[in-house]
């Protein structure tokens, strides 16, 4: 038995899914400091990854801006044992909810958009 594939999203809807998959993303990352903003980039990805090209575009790049987040978060961990994580953590942490603002005011906008500084970890 095989799973039928999800029927496209109208335009409108596209925008709409891929500005939530950025501002739920940024409330999430906001509230637990990033591990939930993980979480729902990753299940909006999951979600409409398939259900047009804008979507798709947005989910991925929440997503993306979520593991590049993840990675510095480790990584500012560490360095505080060098005092230096103390300064970069909390840069990280604004940069990436401000990124997710920016993308959702971008999608409800309709512009295709790539988040600056933003390695593409997942396509």
């Amino acid at each position: 038995m095989t799973a039928t594939p999800a029927a496209p999203l109208a335009p409108e809807s596209e925008k709409q899914m891929g500005a939530l998959a950025h501002g739920i993303t940024a409330a999430a990352t906001f509230v637990s400091g990033g591990l939930l903003g993980f979480l729902v980039a990753l299940i909006f990805y999951l979600l409409y990854r398939d259900r047009g090209p804008f979507v798709t575009t947005h989910v991925t790049n929440a997503l993306n801006t979520q593991i590049a987040v993840g990675l510095g978060l480790i990584v500012s961990g560490i360095l505080m044992f060098v005092l230096v994580g103390f300064i970069t953590y909390p840069v990280i942490y604004v940069a990436g909810i401000v990124i997710h603002i920016v993308g959702a005011v971008k999608a409800m906008n309709g512009e295709w958009w790539t988040p600056p500084l933003v390695p593409a970890f997942v396509k």
